[in-house]
């Protein structure tokens, strides 16, 4: 086992057949909850540099690179919703857990919804940040369908995002509340450019293929919403209010279907709230875990 500057150890494992990193802190008897990061560039050591730490002074945090991200490649086939639905439930299975906490993050945040809905039982609790998969239609939706199945561009994007330091540079600065001055910003730059690296070598695409095979000419094909009724875990939604990519009609949409839920909105924070507002991210994520995590885990 080894350690990062994130986390207490590192472990490689085998998980739905393809490997899979895990990165795990804190005190296994305390109940355990599992962190899912985002899409893209997007890695654990990336999305909870700051807010896994914190955690780990109350909970077991877990946390893995999803399949074609970090430490977990490379992986044949199609990473789709329902395969990372599996390395979820298989990674509790794994690790001998019956119940844990979900805490996901835009593209983790829809994973952990589908995993919230198909597995309850498995399933404490659930803090959604940012999630994917939630809305009928999307901003530029024809064109960013079309987009997706140009032959090519995916994978250009990847060669682009690996050969321009200054777009990853770019794409940080501009979306988050304190631009360069955000605390961290040099280290998750690096770790993204080592990720667009990565993709890169492997040639894998700049889209991964869950936001890819989300999007319809006309509609999505990922949308949770229809399927929210039958949440029957406790739920927590939040968004930042300058967050361009989950719009506040679907996020309040998305409570008004499931049942009990809460909704936190942080003021001036974007799309990576972990990075932009950590302390707020983890004191909202301890207190409402502190309530649902210890009972069933």
């Amino acid at each position: 086992m080894t350690t990062t500057t994130t986390f207490d150890e590192v472990r490689d494992l085998t998980v739905a057949g393809g490997p899979v990193r895990l990165y795990t802190s804190g005190r296994p008897d305390a109940p355990p909850v599992l962190l899912l990061h985002g899409a893209m560039l997007d890695t654990a050591e990336l999305d909870w540099m700051h807010v896994a730490p914190a955690l780990a002074e109350h909970f077991r945090v877990l946390a893995i690179d999803l399949p074609r991200h970090g430490g977990s490649r490379p992986w044949p086939g199609r990473v789709d919703q329902a395969l990372l639905q599996r390395v979820v439930i298989g990674l509790l299975d794994e690790l001998g857990i019956r119940r844990a906490a979900l805490v996901g993050l835009s593209m983790g945040g829809g994973v952990s919804i589908g995993t919230a809905l198909d597995h309850p039982d498995r399933i404490t609790a659930a803090v959604l940040l940012a999630p994917g998969g939630l809305g009928a239609r999307r901003p530029a939706q024809f064109l960013t369908w079309l987009f997706t199945r140009t032959p090519g561009a995916l994978r250009a994007t990847t060669t682009w995002l690996a050969r321009s330091s200054s777009a990853v540079r770019r794409s940080f600065v501009d979306n988050l509340q304190h631009g360069a001055d955000t605390p961290g910003l040099e280290r998750a730059i690096e770790i993204a450019r080592r990720e667009a690296d990565q993709k890169h070598q492997h040639r894998e695409p700049g889209l991964d293929d869950w936001q890819a095979l989300a999007f319809g000419p006309f509609a999505m094909r990922t949308d949770f919403l229809p399927a929210l009724h039958r949440m029957s875990v406790p739920t927590l939604w939040v968004r930042g209010s300058e967050d361009p990519l989950v719009l506040q009609p679907d996020l309040d949409a998305a409570v008004a279907a499931a049942p009990g839920a809460r909704s936190v909105v942080l003021p001036g924070a974007g799309h990576l709230s972990t990075l932009d507002q950590p302390d707020e991210v983890a004191t909202l994520v301890r207190e409402f875990l502190t309530t649902h995590a210890e009972t069933g885990a």
